[in-house]
Parts: structure tokens; C-alpha cells; sequence
């Protein structure tokens, strides 16, 4: 029991350290803008040609399976953008930035660990942790809404595109569905649940880094389970949320 709780402790106990005000405000905007343009806009090619292919293949999926004539055209154009609005460009989005900054997060960390730059820091007086994590945390939370509403809006072109390629599909009914009873509170759902969803992503990763003993080997593995952990709290936050925000 305690190999299980103890690292939660001393996960909580790093967060401590994170979130205290910066000692140089300057040296912090510099990072958290280098951490917005690495981590955030850097992400933005991944996000866009996933989410385009994706809505694709869901509006192409559906077109497809969905032969039921009790059913209308224009569901189709309807389950393609709740989908991609409430699930894809939150949660899915966010396991894939979850491989892509997470793993990036923890193996840069624990490189400067097993490197000694994080030791050379504490002996100098510097908060490590609050110097090397709170702008990749920010950064990364200032910068999503952005990322999740490229991708609803390249998922949703992307699921246009099925619908043109996709003889099932009828054009007109399927734009009458992307229409129908939309609701702009499943963009602020989305941008909530992938804001929560980041933190984890971005705080997770920077521990395992944070607390790698050894060398490259261990480094490695510590990269793998940020990337597992991250996808299983984003997995247990998607049912929570979902329950809360929803019903």
C-alpha cells in the first residue's frame, strides 16, 4: 500500500513547490513564452492533420453504417459534430498531446536530473521546481483553447470533405446537421474538460521527470509512465467531468 500512496504524496508535495510566486518575473515570462511557442504552437500541425482526417473519418464511418431509413440524412452531419465538439477535440486531442508534450516534458526534465542541473539549482538557493514547471504548466493552459478550437474546426472541414467523398452521404442535409440545435455550451465543455485534462498532462509528465534516479535507462521509463499515467487521469477526469458538467 504505502509503494502506491507514497508517490501521490510526493507528487502533491512538488505542486507545493510549483505554484509559488516566481522569484524573477522576468526569467518566468521568457520561459513561459519559449514553453507557449515549443509546446504550444508546436503541437499545432499534429492537432490539425489528426483532427482532419478524423472528422473524416467519422462523418465517413457514419455515412456508412448508418442505412437505417427510419434514420434522417441529417443525423449524420449532427452525431459528427457532437462527437468531434464534445469528445475528439478535448479528450482524444489531449491523449494524443499527452504522447507528443508529455513525453517531451518528462524527458527534458529528467535529463537536466540525471544531469545534475536540477541539483546545481537547489545548491544555489533556486526553486527548481517552480522555475523549471509552473511555465510549461501555464504555457501549455494559456495556449489549449487555441489548439482545441483549431481542431473542432479542421475535425468539422474534415468531416465536410467525408461527406463530399461519400456517396451516402447528401450534401446539404449533411451541413443542415452540422446546423441543427447547436449549442455554443459544448465549445466551453470542451475548452473545460481539456484545460483540466492539460494540467495533468503537463504536471504528471514533470514529476516523473522530476524525480528520475539513475541514467538515460531511467529516463526512458520515465518518459513511458508520464505518457501512461497522463492518458489514465485523463481517462478517470473524462468520466468525472462528463458526469458533472452534463447531467
Amino acid at each position: 500500500m504505502k509503494r502506491h500512496i507514497e508517490p501521490v504524496g510526493r507528487y502533491v508535495s512538488l505542486l507545493g513547490k510549483v505554484f509559488q510566486v516566481p522569484r524573477s518575473w522576468r526569467m518566468f515570462l521568457r520561459e513561459l513564452v519559449r514553453e507557449i511557442y515549443f509546446q504550444g504552437v508546436g503541437s499545432l500541425w499534429i492537432v490539425m492533420l489528426v483532427s482532419f482526417f478524423i472528422g473524416a473519418v467519422i462523418t465517413i464511418q457514419l455515412g456508412i453504417n448508418v442505412t437505417t431509413p427510419l434514420a434522417p440524412k441529417f443525423i449524420l452531419g449532427y452525431s459528427a459534430r457532437e462527437i468531434i465538439l464534445l469528445e475528439f477535440s478535448s479528450t482524444i486531442m489531449c491523449m494524443i498531446l499527452a504522447g507528443k508534450c508529455g513525453s517531451s516534458i518528462a524527458s527534458e526534465i529528467g535529463t537536466m536530473r540525471v544531469t545534475e542541473q536540477i541539483d546545481a539549482m537547489d545548491i544555489m538557493g533556486v526553486n527548481a521546481a517552480n522555475y523549471i514547471i509552473l511555465p510549461k504548466v501555464i504555457g501549455m493552459m494559456l495556449f489549449l483553447p487555441i489548439l482545441v478550437i483549431v481542431s473542432m474546426l479542421v475535425g468539422i472541414l474534415g468531416g465536410y470533405l467525408g461527406a463530399i467523398i461519400t456517396p451516402e452521404i447528401p450534401l446539404t442535409e449533411f451541413v443542415s446537421g452540422l446546423q441543427m440545435n447547436f449549442h455554443e455550451s459544448r465549445i466551453s465543455y470542451s475548452i473545460i474538460k481539456s484545460e483540466v485534462y492539460v494540467f495533468f498532462i503537463t504536471t504528471i509528465s514533470a514529476y516523473c521527470g522530476y524525480t528520475v534516479d539513475g541514467g538515460a535507462l531511467e529516463v526512458g521509463q520515465s518518459t513511458t509512465r508520464a505518457v501512461v499515467y497522463s492518458n489514465v487521469a485523463i481517462l478517470i477526469s473524462d468520466l468525472v467531468l462528463t458526469q458533472l458538467l452534463l447531467t
